[in-house]
């Protein structure tokens, strides 16, 4: 169910290093939430404008389940934020990550709606 969107101004990130934020981002969800890393999406585009928005390169914003903690959400943003600096070179200042909740309802994975937050064990 988590789908993480990364938009960035063309060259900002390597082909190299798109695995490794995909995987990290896999990672560090998965850590933080307990989810399975076979619902963890992420997507590469490369379509910001050329003049960076506000100083800023790199855009991941990923839309997850509702009911996280705003702890939860804050570390998986800096651990994030952190995972695309290293792997690419873009300064942390010009990496904006952000999450967007989404109710369970809204969304299918293998055929199957996603139990609401606290419910997992039913």
């Amino acid at each position: 169910m988590p789908l993480y969107l990364c938009n960035a101004v063309r060259d900002s990130i390597p082909e190299a290093a798109k695995p490794k934020i995909a995987a990290d981002i896999t990672t560090i969800h998965c850590d933080v939430t307990g989810a399975p890393p076979t619902f963890v999406h992420a997507f590469f585009f490369e379509d910001a404008p050329e003049h960076p928005l506000n100083g800023k390169n790199v855009f991941l914003f990923g839309n997850i389940r509702a009911g996280r903690t705003r702890e939860q959400k804050q570390m998986m943003i800096s651990r994030m934020r952190q995972s695309i600096h290293i792997h690419t070179g873009v300064p942390v200042e010009e990496i904006i990550v952000d999450t967007t909740d989404v109710p369970a309802s809204w969304v299918m994975e293998g055929g199957d709606l996603p139990p609401e937050p606290s419910n997992e064990d039913e």
